[in-house]
């Protein structure tokens, strides 16, 4: 069973939806909570983010997920008149856990926490990335079921409290998403919203989660890029009688 999301208004939506894995609940959520955006904001105005930070983080990534990517650059050639940075092949990832700074995470704690990983309880499932909605800094696909996300997303926050990282947002703030384009200035939404109203007809792509990577994160213009530290799979579908993406034996 997933753990609990929680209202927040540092995420986005601030609110979860009101099923974990209705996909049409939580598309439709996604949806509304982007149309009622008035203004986006640059996404790269991030005060301490620079080019010469390094932080390590844990993701999915998507690099070899064929129809992803056709997909993804469909709607990145029919987003260009908005002139937004569009997310590169090899780029495509889901944010899950930020671990820390490279500066605050120690050699030992790094490896502390790579040793638990190989252990994680986690089975491997499956999920679908939905067109289209955004946030205040970028379009996006909408992701369902979200219950195994965010179970992963506990799992692997366990692993960072036992191996004494810095860590970043609880789980009860976590919103999944997959980026198709990042928005690089200050500009009315509704522009955008139109656009994107007319991109929601194709079905979802179905994408599977085998694994998560260790990775550290840096920005390299106006994208981001990382150099993958560990690639950890997750427990074949099937093990112990754990539902997909829960953690093994949980009730």
């Amino acid at each position: 069973m997933a753990p609990e999301l929680a209202v927040d208004p540092r995420a986005f939506p601030c609110a979860p939806p009101a099923d974990l894995d209705d996909p049409r609940v939580i598309v439709e959520h996604d949806w509304q909570a982007f149309r009622a955006v008035d203004r986006m904001k640059n996404h790269w105005d991030r005060p301490g983010w620079s080019e010469h930070q390094h932080t390590y983080y844990w993701m999915l990534t998507f690099a070899d997920a064929t129809a992803l990517v056709r997909r993804t650059e469909h709607y990145q050639g029919a987003l260009e008149p908005l002139n937004m940075d569009p997310v590169p092949a090899d780029g495509l990832h889901v944010t899950m856990v930020r671990i820390g700074a490279t500066e605050l995470v120690t050699p030992p704690q790094l490896q502390r926490l790579v040793d638990l990983a190989q252990h994680l309880p986690v089975i491997e499932f499956r999920i679908l990335a939905h067109p289209l909605a955004g946030s205040r800094g970028a379009v996006r696909f909408s992701l369902t079921p979200w219950s195994p996300l965010v179970g992963l997303h506990a799992a692997l926050s366990t692993l960072g409290a036992q191996a004494g990282v810095p860590g970043g947002k609880p789980t009860s703030a976590f919103r999944p998403h997959l980026g198709v384009a990042y928005n690089n200035a200050e500009r009315s939404a509704a522009p955008v919203i139109d656009m994107v109203s007319q991109m929601r007809s194709l079905p979802p792509v179905a994408l599977d989660v085998t694994s998560v990577d260790l990775v550290k994160l840096r920005r390299q213009g106006r994208t981001y890029r990382w150099d993958t530290v560990r690639t950890v799979p997750l427990r074949p579908a099937g093990t112990a009688s754990a539902v997909p993406g829960a953690v093994a034996g949980a009730q």
